[in-house]
């Protein structure tokens, strides 16, 4: 069966290529090396998400980043005009990746008109006081902002997990990267297996549920209809599918043939829920998620071994 390959919602993966370079792994690699595969959480018990307990894309970065052994510069600031400043400094010596960035106002994509707490990550080109280029992963190369729209979608004021405004990454040091893919998702397995059991050394906001408990409430919200259908059908579901589909095809490349089963099957499963949260069925939905529940220890039990 072939592996998927289209679009998707992987932009700091891309991001994070763009800025490695030609030796860079694929978005994919970089995607599973985040960890973001590897669970689920209903974040305070109301937002789903497939990606495991106290995750977060910027904890990801910094993970995937680790993992391949390369080194960068990062920095934040505490207004605009520091920011800036900030920005045109570091692009002196090279192009930097930005996020998160609020993506409601990214006034350049269509229909983007006010925050919608999405986060977002650019890689950033050229910046002056009027206008801010960079390549946008969601289908916008060289797509331009004027500066006072991008610095208010930087300053990253509806996502809560940003550690500081205006998060940027830069300076990276190479070879680019040091460790190649395969050695790089061996070393990333571990870490994957403290995913999905749950990691009690985060802070996570209040009433979330990781994992089987999350995935179960779930199915409750989809029945009672209380879940975040819109949410789900153009996100969740998307991004979920495909992390999983493409840990699958990395944990085949390793020889971990049952790990793979078991991340193919769950992409099955998560995938296999946009026709039937789009079309109602939510009877079929929530039935899924109970098939979908206890796969995580599973993949836990299989990795671990």
């Amino acid at each position: 069966m072939p592996h998927y390959i289209g679009s998707g919602p992987y932009c700091y993966a891309n991001s994070l290529a763009m800025m490695l370079g030609p030796a860079a792994p694929p978005p994919s690699v970089i995607e599973v090396l985040t960890g973001s595969p590897f669970g689920f959480e209903l974040l305070g018990g109301r937002l789903p998400l497939f990606d495991p307990y106290g995750w977060d894309p910027d904890r990801g970065l910094d993970d995937a980043i680790g993992i391949l052994g390369c080194r960068c510069l990062r920095g934040g600031a505490d207004d605009d005009e520091q920011a800036l400043a900030m920005l045109r400094d570091v692009l002196a010596r090279g192009p930097a990746l930005a996020g998160p960035v609020e993506m409601g106002l990214l006034r350049h994509q269509p229909g983007m008109t006010g925050p919608i707490q999405a986060d977002h990550f650019v890689v950033v080109l050229e910046a002056d006081d009027e206008t801010v280029l960079f390549h946008d992963p969601e289908g916008h190369p060289y797509a331009t902002l004027p500066t006072p729209q991008f610095l208010a979608a930087w300053r990253a004021d509806t996502i809560s997990y940003r550690s500081k405004p205006y998060t940027v990454r830069h300076g990276f040091q190479g070879p680019l990267p040091a460790v190649g893919a395969d050695d790089a998702l061996r070393l990333a397995m571990p870490r994957a297996v403290d995913w999905l059991r749950g990691r009690d050394d985060l802070e996570v906001p209040p009433g979330t549920l990781g994992g089987a408990e999350g995935v179960l409430r779930l199915a409750e919200m989809v029945e009672d209809g209380s879940a975040n259908v819109g949410f789900l059908t153009n996100f969740a579901v998307r991004v979920g599918a495909r992390r999983l589909s493409d840990a699958a095809a990395a944990l085949a490349g390793l020889g971990l043939d049952s790990a793979a089963s078991v991340a193919t099957r769950q992409a099955r499963l998560v995938g296999s829920l946009q026709y039937d949260l789009v079309a109602g069925e939510t009877a079929a939905a929530s039935a899924t998620l109970h098939r979908l529940a206890p796969t995580y220890e599973e993949l836990a039990t299989h990795l671990g071994a």
